[in-house]
């Protein structure tokens, strides 16, 4: 490694250092006033693991590591509540940093020292006849042009040594303490890792039960207002026809008529239900045949890539072929679009939808639809993705364009 090379070293570490002692010291001054309210304030200690965290995230750029895992958040409690502080394992390690605090001012000291020793040593070579005695160069006083001679070079080979070897070494070493002393042990990660899993599945399967809930209902409203109604009007209309058979045939023929049309309105109704229910085109034409479909009926014009899917589970055809048709209904109505690309393809384990339009964007997941009309038609499609542990993604800035991608698993 040249000269060059190991003094351009030094600024960063420098830059490191000086960093971590501000740190130590807002941390330092914040010790008295946590010692009273860390117990009581759940914020205060929930800081200090976010603290810690800010350290690894930095340990781990300046030593070029991408992998260091962050300390879980702190564990919820309640005001005053010592058992599960005491019992937060996140909180306990980051107590590590106050060990920093103890190095903070040497690491600080050597890090402007290096930074400044050549500077200084120049204009103290330069200014010293402007008050002979009062400048000094490594604890010696000027009082002549020899201290000048001797010193300004003795500081600046010092200053250069410490900006090349001592500053990077030690910021180095500093920052590999951080990631020992900080890192969550692997049994804490995986437990975190649990914790979250479950609150997300809770969560999600939360959803899955008021959006299966709400399809019922819908269901049930169809089946109750379109169905249920044409089959009452149906036995009416029979129930007359068969007494009036006797004394006028015609108008009991006319009525046997109005019934079989009742019929055959009825069975349209119902198997438009069971469409909403898993579309028969899924059973007849494949995924890749419905989304075809899908795409051919959309009055915009949609620029579909349909890599190789292979096998896919019926739950995850359905999730994507709903999402596909709500999302070409979601354009169709409130984007303002011109044209419409779809991506879709099998990515390992997971199939991967991509859906961008070039319209006016903002859209949003919302629970209840917003004065246009929109967002509750994604908030939909987002519980029906988490239903089989899918992930959906929403990005529509204002002004476009707007682009959902959903992975679903296939196994």
């Amino acid at each position: 490694m040249t000269w060059t090379q190991r003094l351009a070293r030094g600024g960063p570490a420098s830059g490191y250092l000086m960093i971590r002692y501000l740190k130590s010291v807002v941390l330092f001054a914040a010790t008295p006033i946590s010692l009273l309210l860390g117990w009581l304030v759940p914020g205060v200690t929930a800081g200090l693991v976010r603290l810690a965290n800010s350290e690894l995230d930095r340990a781990g750029r300046y030593v070029g590591r991408s992998d260091v895992p962050q300390l879980p958040p702190a564990t919820p409690r309640g005001s005053a509540d010592v058992v599960t502080l005491l019992r937060d394992k996140s909180f306990k390690r980051s107590l590590w940093l106050y060990l920093g605090v103890l190095a903070a001012v040497p690491e600080f000291a050597i890090a402007m020292f290096a930074v400044f020793a050549v500077p200084s040593a120049v204009l103290s070579g330069l200014l010293w006849p402007l008050d002979p005695g009062n400048f000094n160069m490594m604890g010696v006083a000027i009082d002549s042009w020899w201290d000048v001679l001797w010193l300004v070079p003795l500081q600046s080979v010092v200053g250069l040594g410490l900006l090349g070897w001592v500053a990077p070494a030690v910021a180095r070493g500093h920052a590999n303490a951080v990631i020992k002393l900080l890192t969550p042990s692997a049994d804490q990660l995986e437990t975190a890792r649990l914790s979250q899993r479950v609150e997300e599945l809770t969560r999600t399967r939360a959803g899955a039960v008021d959006s299966h809930g709400a399809e019922l209902r819908r269901i049930e409203r169809d089946l109750h207002d379109g169905t249920q109604a044409q089959l009452v009007s149906l036995a009416m209309r029979i129930g007359v026809a068969k007494q009036v058979m006797a004394d006028d045939p015609e108008k009991a023929a006319k009525l046997l008529d109005d019934a079989r049309d009742g019929a055959e309105q009825a069975m349209h109704e119902l198997r438009g239900v069971l469409r909403t229910m898993y579309p028969p085109i899924l059973q007849d034409r494949g995924l890749a045949g419905a989304v075809s479909a899908l795409a051919a009926r959309c009055p915009l014009p949609v620029e579909l890539r349909m890599g190789e899917l292979g096998q896919v589970p019926a739950p995850v055809e359905a999730a994507a072929y709903f999402v596909v048709a709500e999302s070409l209904t979601n354009v169709t109505k409130h984007s303002a679009a011109g044209r419409v690309d779809l991506l879709m393809e099998r990515r390992g384990r997971e199939l991967y939808l991509e859906i961008t339009d070039d319209g006016i964007g903002g859209a949003r997941i919302n629970e209840q639809a917003d004065l246009l009309g929109r967002g509750s038609g994604l908030h939909g499609m987002l519980h029906r993705v988490q239903a089989i542990d899918g992930q959906l993604e929403l990005r529509s800035p204002i002004g476009g364009p707007t682009t959902i991608e959903v992975i679903l698993p296939c196994e």
